[in-house]
């Protein structure tokens, strides 16, 4: 790949995240949060302690991190008494927030088995979500609005990477894992910070584009999808690098193809196909179809998963609309990887994707300063959840619609169509 060992490109790699994803200021502290597979945090020790190594190169003076054990869920969705799924301990909420309201940075390790919670009852995985959902409200709420520098980075778990290469041993399905990782995240470059820099000066300039384009509507074509989406008046089209409320700018994936918006919740209409299986809350959802009028989902169908399909559009009224929509060129360097990665961190970025749920508030001129009825009522919306789908492929034209009506072409055949 590059001739350098793996501990070197874990080492590049936590640079990246420290000084582009969290662009960690001196005197800020760190906390990380991650669920091990199978209880097994050594697996992710490695790149945690590089993590912490290089925020204190930078000026942190402090790195916790919260270990999660994913395969306690699992045992308490099945052994748990049935009327126990509200007990939630919320010390880990707490300390989070406290490190968010002391403008502090937060990282999360995504590393995940995608089928931990597979065939398991989906009502009690849907309590289970729900409660997790409800007590992280004041953490996401501050997330969308950008209170602090955040990201979120991968880790190759044995679990996932089994998953996308089973036909591999574990050590050899990890190791190939670790390779995509630090390929899509520019590791394999020679100066992957300047790489970086290279790539977000490029989606900015994709965003500025769209931006200047004031589209008050986007139609979606493709095998399966006949969609239209309206945007609403004020919307932002982000790319790569935010401006936090700390004030320190912050990539908030790590990797990131897309440039996205909010969509105005009042306004989708047609059918959207998925291109991809969504991982939810452990469960895989396969072949689905969403269903919209004036906004609202009116029918989900799935060949695998659709209870819990059903059971994310019910978590609350938010959660029947839409809150973000992300155009991504089929080319993308995960596109072109050929093969799924059951996560949505990777997965968004090799489709066009939309969310069912919260619109993140600095997508919106002003976003950051409105309540929630104001959120709403200027075109946003509000949910517990935020779960991103990809609809996108080499199949897909998307046309952007003017106030007067016309139309001009954004995307053709999954590429963009638009000149920078």
């Amino acid at each position: 790949m590059t001739g350098k060992t793996h501990q070197e490109m874990l080492e590049k790699y936590a640079e990246a995240i420290v000084k582009v994803g969290l662009n960690i200021r001196a005197g800020q502290r760190l906390i990380i949060t991650l669920m091990a597979t199978r209880g097994v945090p050594h697996q992710f020790a490695p790149l945690v302690r590089e993590v912490a190594k290089a925020a204190y190169a930078v000026g942190a003076k402090y790195v916790e991190v919260i270990w999660g054990d994913e395969e306690m869920l699992r045992l308490r969705a099945q052994y748990a008494p049935k009327d126990s799924f509200e007990e939630y301990p919320t010390y880990m909420i707490d300390t989070i927030m406290n490190m968010i309201n002391n403008g502090d940075a937060l990282l999360s390790i995504s590393g995940s088995n995608p089928d931990l919670l597979g065939g398991l009852d989906p009502e009690i995985v849907g309590k289970m979500q729900t409660r997790h959902l409800n007590a992280a409200g004041p953490v996401s709420e501050r997330v969308t609005t950008n209170a602090i520098n955040w990201c979120v980075v991968a880790a190759a778990g044995e679990a996932w990477a089994k998953k996308i290469f089973p036909d591999l041993s574990v050590e050899k399905a990890q190791e190939k894992l670790w390779q995509a990782i630090f390929e899509t995240c520019r590791i394999d470059q020679p100066d992957p910070i300047e790489a970086w820099q290279k790539h977000i000066d490029s989606m900015k300039e994709r965003a500025r584009y769209l931006q200047s384009k004031q589209f008050t509507a986007l139609h979606y074509k493709a095998p399966g999808t006949d969609f239209t989406l309206g945007l609403p008046s004020g919307n932002l089209w982000i790319s790569a690098q935010s401006m936090a409320q700390n004030g320190v700018a912050f990539t908030a994936n790590m990797p990131t193809e897309e440039v996205f918006t909010l969509p105005d919740r009042n306004r989708a209409d047609g059918v959207v196909t998925a291109t991809f299986p969504l991982s939810y809350s452990g469960t895989l959802i396969e072949d689905f179809q969403v269903t919209f009028e004036n906004g609202r989902i009116v029918k989900v169908t799935a060949k695998k998963g659709e209870a819990a399909l059903q059971k994310l559009v019910d978590t609350d009224e938010g959660s029947h609309r839409l809150g973000e929509v992300a155009l991504v060129p089929a080319s993308s360097p995960i596109g072109q990887r050929g093969h799924l990665f059951y996560n949505t961190l990777f997965d968004e970025n090799a489709s066009c994707h939309i969310a069912i749920g919260r619109a993140y508030r600095f997508t919106l001129t002003g976003g950051e300063e409105l309540n929630d009825e104001e959120f709403i009522s200027a075109g946003g919306n509000v949910s517990l959840n935020h779960v991103d789908f990809m609809i996108g492929s080499a199949q897909m034209d998307i046309d952007g619609i003017h106030k007067d009506g016309s139309r001009e072409p954004v995307m053709r055949q999954g590429e963009w169509a638009i000149e920078i």
